[in-house]
């Protein structure tokens, strides 16, 4: 019977997270730095376990492996996106992910493309969002010398807004940040400058990997803002927020009497519930939905409603 596959999320501590992703979602903490909670993920990093139904206990990257008639006949040997929420108490490293052919061929891994939906802002957060380097060797010049004053692009932030970081780009979400984050199933990240901060498990610097970075980061920057357009459906607001290369994103703010939805039997949906609450109902079974849950709805879910007071982010691989 078609059914959603509902996920129970991995959550990483990290040394810039703090309890926001508790205050906010609900989340039971382990800690008082965790920064991400990786909401649907098959990455071997953070695998997610599907909760209930059919596939109860098992993971989704074995889902994945043994089942590719749940995503439309998928060949791929790796599930392609990952979707987590990101808290950061302090600043994250300036950091720059690799394209699929430079990941492939030195951390066999997908490249990293991501977006970034800014859910809460403290006053005067901000993202680090591209670079002012002109030349390969003005970049390096720049780094060695840590210019990063003339160096760094900083942007002010604000709940709602919506930012597209293809690899290549120079990038950190700033302290004070609650995101939503949609992304290439990849953890490949080459840190250019961490604010001298000492690892605690360790007692020495966060390693860097300056050659890596210098190596992928594009030149001139080629970040670009993404204008999200919105539509008035029913009672409903639908928003595209992306429709990239590996990745269409669309938001959905959904009022009764709710949203009926399809989808291809040639592919799948990824859904997070980001406000509210409401239910889901898929072949006359009703599920509740509550903030912070991810969960896919397979390719043999050719149709299915939401209803109630909740904003949704759905998102599907392009590529």
């Amino acid at each position: 019977m078609a059914e959603p596959l509902f996920l129970i999320p991995e959550l990483h501590n990290k040394i810039w997270g703090g309890t926001a992703l508790g205050e906010f979602f609900d989340f039971k903490l382990a800690s008082d730095h965790v920064g991400e909670a990786w909401i649907i993920s098959a990455h071997p990093n953070g695998v997610d376990t599907i909760s209930g139904g059919t596939y109860a206990n098992q993971t989704l990257a074995d889902v994945w492996q043994h089942h590719k008639e749940l995503f439309g006949g998928a060949t791929a040997e790796k599930f392609p996106l990952l979707v987590k929420f990101l808290d950061t108490k302090e600043d994250l490293s300036i950091q720059v992910h690799p394209d699929d052919a430079y990941a492939h061929a030195h951390a066999n891994e997908l490249g990293k493309t991501e977006c970034w939906y800014i859910l809460a802002a403290k006053p005067g957060a901000k993202i680090y969002y591209g670079h002012n380097a002109q030349t390969h060797t003005e970049l390096a010049t720049m780094i060695a010398n840590q210019d990063w004053e003339h160096l760094l692009r900083q942007v002010a932030v604000k709940p709602g807004e919506f930012y597209y970081i293809p690899s290549g780009t120079v990038h950190a979400l700033g302290a004070g940040v609650l995101a939503l984050e949609v992304q290439q199933s990849s953890d490949t990240t080459y840190r250019i400058y961490d604010f001298d901060r000492v690892d605690q498990t360790t007692g020495q610097l966060r390693e860097l990997h300056l050659e890596d970075a210098i190596n992928v980061i594009n030149v001139p920057s080629k970040e670009r803002a993404v204008h999200p357009t919105s539509q008035v459906v029913g009672s409903n607001t639908k928003t595209l927020l992306a429709d990239e290369k590996y990745f269409n994103v669309v938001k959905w703010d959904i009022k009764r009497p709710g949203q009926t939805f399809t989808q291809p039997a040639t592919t799948y949906t990824l859904a997070v519930v980001i406000a509210g609450s409401g239910t889901l109902t898929v072949a006359e079974k009703t599920y509740p939905l509550t903030k912070g849950q991810g969960l896919i709805l397979p390719s043999d879910v050719l149709e299915w409603s939401i209803d109630g007071d909740v904003t949704v982010v759905l998102s599907q691989p392009n590529n």
